[in-house]
């Protein structure tokens, strides 16, 4: 069975994700309490509503407990975000993600429960600090306060190197979870695999970790 999901509220952050899951032909309900933006989506979403995401008649009405991953995208509206957390919360939605506005918005969020609160502007500086703030960094997610997953370059130093002579795991705390080669990807690589110059390798760890994998290649 196909997840479902939704979004609520539709402006440049949500009426962007509705996009992107049209695009990967993902369930979508599309959720905004102007007509207009409403109309907007109506032909990308799946299912298209106009309702005020704290209104629990509203939401039960669009089958909203039915829903296996809600994302509220409200922007600046904090009071608002919070309440419809709330609402979810209540109604029973399985996974629940919330844009925040701030730090303190991001707190109250954690505290009622939100799955997982997502600071688009922050987390895309991390993501261009790392990236041009190291010549091997090409990509870097966030993925907790301690652990993330990068992407790095091979250099020459590890060139014809295996991944069993890295040994990142022990020396590094971190797993390489494949290698990009030539626009292919090699998910899971086998520990004889010979790394090439020019090569991408996929790896997770804690931030520590990365850090002195990153200095030390």
């Amino acid at each position: 069975m196909r997840k479902q999901f939704a979004v609520l509220g539709l402006g440049n952050f949500g009426g962007t994700l509705v996009e992107e899951f049209s695009k990967l032909d993902v369930e979508v309900i599309a959720v905004d309490k102007e007509e207009e933006v409403v109309n907007k989506y109506a032909d990308k979403a799946t299912y298209v509503a106009q309702a005020n995401a704290i209104d629990e008649n509203a939401l039960k009405a669009i089958g909203i407990s039915n829903i296996d991953h809600a994302i509220v995208s409200f922007g600046d509206d904090i009071e608002n975000s919070i309440l419809a957390t709330l609402l979810l919360k209540e109604l029973g939605v399985k996974q629940i993600w919330v844009k925040a506005a701030n730090r303190y918005h991001q707190k109250v969020l954690e505290k009622i429960g939100a799955d997982r609160v997502i600071q688009p502007e922050r987390d895309m500086a991390r993501r261009i600090a790392h990236h041009v703030g190291s010549e091997s960094i090409i990509d870097y997610i966030e993925l907790s306060p301690d652990y993330s997953l990068v992407e790095i370059r091979v250099s020459h130093k590890l060139h014809n190197k295996n991944l069993f002579d890295l040994d990142a795991r022990a020396k590094y705390g971190c797993n390489v979870i494949g290698i990009e080669r030539e626009n292919k990807m090699i998910i899971s690589p086998s520990a004889h695999e010979s790394l090439l110059k020019g090569d991408k390798l996929i790896i997770i760890g804690d931030n520590q970790g990365l850090k002195r994998f990153e200095e030390e290649i």
